[in-house]
């Protein structure tokens, strides 16, 4: 069954596209992550999908209720938790918990172990007493997440949720999303981060507002083209400017120390970014042939279409 299904979906601001004629389907029980920089469209999705806005064109389903004909009942079945999600610092965990409980009138029978459970289930029990406001950024994100969980919504839309959190609290915010996936919870999720997305089932790359491919991660890597390059140089920005300009068609991006370069054919690269390497005085320690990552796939697309 199709938790989600998109058909041309368009929304427009004056002469913005920021969703041009979306199409996607989303299978219930999946994990489905959209990906891309900012402006690319993917908050304009989160909010047409959950009946926040009216597209401009195209229609879309959720839960197989229509985005605009049935809006109600389409917030019935969801949870959705935006970048900036509306806890209120003075209150409790336990008391923000049973504000959002009140608003989605869950019943009084049975809300208390509903409660205890979130609380368990996002590890929030030793801090059920504590104020919002004295929660770290990873809990606070937790308890967005309780919040959003309590009236039990069968599609769980999620904003980039770890935006603003370390890398602990990212690592367990995902712990309690594979979770959710066992319950049969299906899960759209925004993300900057390209490592995040190699966790979902499958995966949209955005850019201005067109979704350039959805498959799973393993075939989007299959859409680079070539070889990818990598060369190690605590010079890699310079490096980086010198390869962009001797290797016109490839696609360079940094990564910390090293320097990603997807060529068409590598036995004719190899040489030349050596000699440019040389040429130009600046170090590196090795070129080497390795598997690319999806950020490797992104970046060479977004590359391809800026040149376009």
């Amino acid at each position: 069954m199709e938790a989600i299904r998109t058909s041309a979906l368009t929304k427009s601001f004056g002469d913005v596209d920021a969703v041009k004629n979306l199409t996607l389907a989303v299978e219930q029980g999946e994990i489905f992550g959209l990906v891309g920089p900012d402006g690319a469209g993917k908050t304009t999705t989160m909010r047409l999908l959950t009946s926040v806005m009216d597209p401009t064109s195209g229609d879309a389903w959720v839960w197989g209720k229509h985005i605009v004909r049935e809006s109600e009942s389409v917030k019935e079945n969801i949870g959705y938790m935006s970048q900036r999600f509306g806890l209120y610092p003075d209150l409790t965990v336990e008391e923000n918990i049973h504000f959002y409980a009140d608003i989605f009138e869950v019943p009084r029978k049975n809300r208390d172990q509903k409660i205890n459970e979130l609380l368990s289930f996002s590890n929030l029990t030793p801090f059920k007493q504590r104020q919002a406001k004295k929660l770290s950024g990873g809990m606070k994100q937790k308890l967005g997440l309780a919040c959003t969980l309590i009236h039990t919504p069968k599609v769980l839309f999620l904003d980039e949720p770890t935006g603003a959190v370390d890398p602990v609290s990212r690592r367990d915010f995902w712990r309690i999303l594979y979770q959710l996936l066992k319950q049969g919870v299906t899960i759209f999720v925004s993300t900057a981060y390209l490592d995040e997305a190699e966790r979902c089932n499958r995966v949209g790359l955005m850019f201005k507002g067109n979704l350039m491919a959805a498959d799973t991660p393993d075939q989007i890597k299959k859409l680079m083209q070539g070889s990818l390059l990598e060369i190690l140089t605590h010079q890699s920005r310079r490096a980086a400017d010198l390869l962009r300009k001797s290797l016109q068609d490839a696609s360079v991006g940094i990564f910390g120390d090293r320097v990603h370069v997807v060529v068409k054919d590598k036995d004719s690269a190899i040489p030349l970014i050596e000699k440019t390497l040389k040429t130009n005085n600046c170090d590196f320690n090795e070129i080497r042939v390795i598997e690319p990552s999806l950020e490797d796939v992104f970046v060479s697309i977004l590359g391809k279409q800026e040149q376009q």
